[in-house]
């Protein structure tokens, strides 16, 4: 399970006062200092390293390094200064980088906790050569803290000492470690968030099922957070006949989950948040190859985001009322599941003809919306699904598909996904595209054919939100398997938990 780093702020004195602790057999101590253009130094990081001045300078010159971001240095033993390991980050911005963005010290952050393999002790001297604030310092820690994710729940033997569970102590020396550690609190939160979503994720699926997946989910009362579950008894009088139809195959029931946070100061109208929670999917009677079939355990990734955005909000006090909704079912072949050429009847009265029991996604979101939408009468819903490979198509795994009835909550979630990293791009609804799941039969069917097959997709959900402001995140590219960043290195991203959650921050709360 994941080892995150102990945190602490101080000052830059207190660093240069205190020195490398002896750690014995623990691990090696290591200083971590930032450079800019030609290795230039802060006044107070050069003052530190002046006595290995002559040391990076050398290895600077042979490594050719300049100090651009992205760029590293690792001195071991520097002589002078008595740490292990002297590690230089670069933060000059590239020839290519736009003046116009922020420079990234959560991906710095995490950098730093990738460089630190075997270290117990760190001490980071957070001053670079350009300036930064409290707020940067804070960034840091996150993510050094989603670096530090790792998920080996599972494995009994370690191949080697890399493998072995090390807490890292890693102190961060900034200009003012008071506001940097107030601004550290909420982020700490975040960063739970974030790994509580990769962890439900990474679970194999014999172990998160529905009900688990439910009970899981029902811990975050211990933040406050409202919690209410939805067996097959209360979906069936609810009618919710999409959802249920497709985990009817299963000898592992359904379950509709409602998260609430109520942190607004006056009884606002709620912003929400569902997600698609697949425990597995095999396709159903439409069944999949079975190449890679395992990595369906992740088709919950939407509802596990929708979890760990709960927790962030939760955890950090949010000032905003907000309600989290997830499906979540398993797709199973028996004698039971349904069957291509199957009509079901939505929650919403709607009709639906099955025409592949691979699109299921759609129906479980379908119903889970109607209810939010109908029950709480919500600002926005966004939902978050796995829904189709043809995402990847278009997209591949660096943006999530954004489709949406709003053009001010599609700009919205565009600038924090540009301040997060986690990045959307929008594409089109229209009329056009409705009509190719138009069907013969019933009100409509589950898929449209082979093209356009995100779009379709979403012009099927769009049918269940009426007039509530809504988006669509299809996070089939970058919520599982997702490709290693400084931030992540797990198969499971946590993918959306940030994205939302600076979307709540920067624009709904009170």
């Amino acid at each position: 399970m994941p080892v995150s780093p102990t945190i602490e702020f101080a000052s830059f004195a207190d660093i240069a006062a205190a020195g490398p602790a002896a750690r014995g057999d623990e691990g090696a101590s290591a200083l971590i200092v930032l450079a800019g253009d030609n290795v230039a130094f802060g006044p107070q990081t050069q003052r530190l390293v002046a006595p290995a001045a002559q040391a990076i300078e050398r290895a600077a010159r042979a490594a050719k390094f300049k100090g651009k971001a992205g760029a590293a240095l690792d001195i071991l033993a520097p002589q002078g200064l008595g740490w292990d390991r002297l590690i230089v980050l670069g933060v000059a911005p590239k020839k290519d980088d736009s003046a116009a963005e922020p420079f990234d010290f959560t991906n710095l952050g995490g950098q730093a906790m990738g460089k630190l393999a075997g270290a117990a002790r760190v001490a980071v001297m957070f001053e670079p050569p350009a300036g930064a604030d409290a707020a940067a310092a804070a960034d840091f820690a996150l993510g050094a803290a989603l670096r530090a994710y790792k998920f080996d729940l599972y494995r009994t033997k370690k191949k080697d000492d890399s493998d072995k569970d090390t807490t890292v102590a890693l102190t961060i020396a900034t200009a003012d470690a008071a506001a940097a550690r107030a601004a550290h609190g909420p982020r700490a939160g975040l960063a739970d968030g974030v790994n509580l979503a990769r962890n439900l994720v990474n679970e194999p699926p014999n172990v998160l099922y529905p009900e688990e997946f439910a009970n899981r989910a029902k811990e975050l009362e211990k933040l406050g957070v409202s919690v209410e579950i939805l067996d097959v008894k209360a979906m069936t009088e609810l009618g919710m006949g999409a959802l249920l139809g497709v985990g009817q195959g299963s000898i592992r029931e359904s379950r509709v989950v409602i998260m609430r946070w109520n942190g607004a100061a006056s009884p606002d109208q709620p912003v929400a948040f569902v997600g698609k929670g697949v425990c597995f999917d095999t396709g159903g009677i439409s069944i999949k190859p079975a190449a890679s079939m395992e990595d369906m355990k992740g088709d919950m990734a939407g509802a596990a985001c929708v979890v760990g955005l709960m927790h962030a909000l939760a955890a950090r006090k949010a000032k905003v009322n907000a309600i989290g909704a997830i499906g979540l079912v398993e797709n199973m072949p028996d004698g039971a599941a349904q069957r291509p050429g199957d009509i079901v009847r939505s929650m919403s009265g709607q009709t639906i003809e099955i025409i592949n029991t691979d699109a299921e996604g759609r129906l479980v979101l379908a119903d889970v919306l109607w209810y939010v939408q109908d029950k709480y009468k919500p600002r926005f819903m966004v939902d978050l699904a796995t829904l189709t490979g043809a995402i990847m198509v278009a997209l591949g795994q660096e943006y999530a598909g954004l489709f949406s009835n709003n053009d001010e909550l599609s700009e919205r979630l565009s600038k924090a996904g540009q301040a997060t990293g986690e990045k959307v791009w929008r594409l089109p609804l229209s009329s056009g595209y409705d009509k190719m799941i138009d069907s013969k039969f019933a009100d409509m069917k589950n898929t449209g054919g082979r093209y356009g097959g995100s779009i379709t997709a979403a012009q099927f959900l769009q049918r269940y939100v009426e007039k509530t402001p809504w988006a669509h995140l299809d996070i089939a590219g970058t919520g599982m398997g997702s490709p290693s960043s400084e931030v992540n290195q797990s198969w499971a991203s946590g993918w959306g938990v940030r994205l939302l959650d600076r979307l709540v921050k920067d624009y709904y709360e009170g």
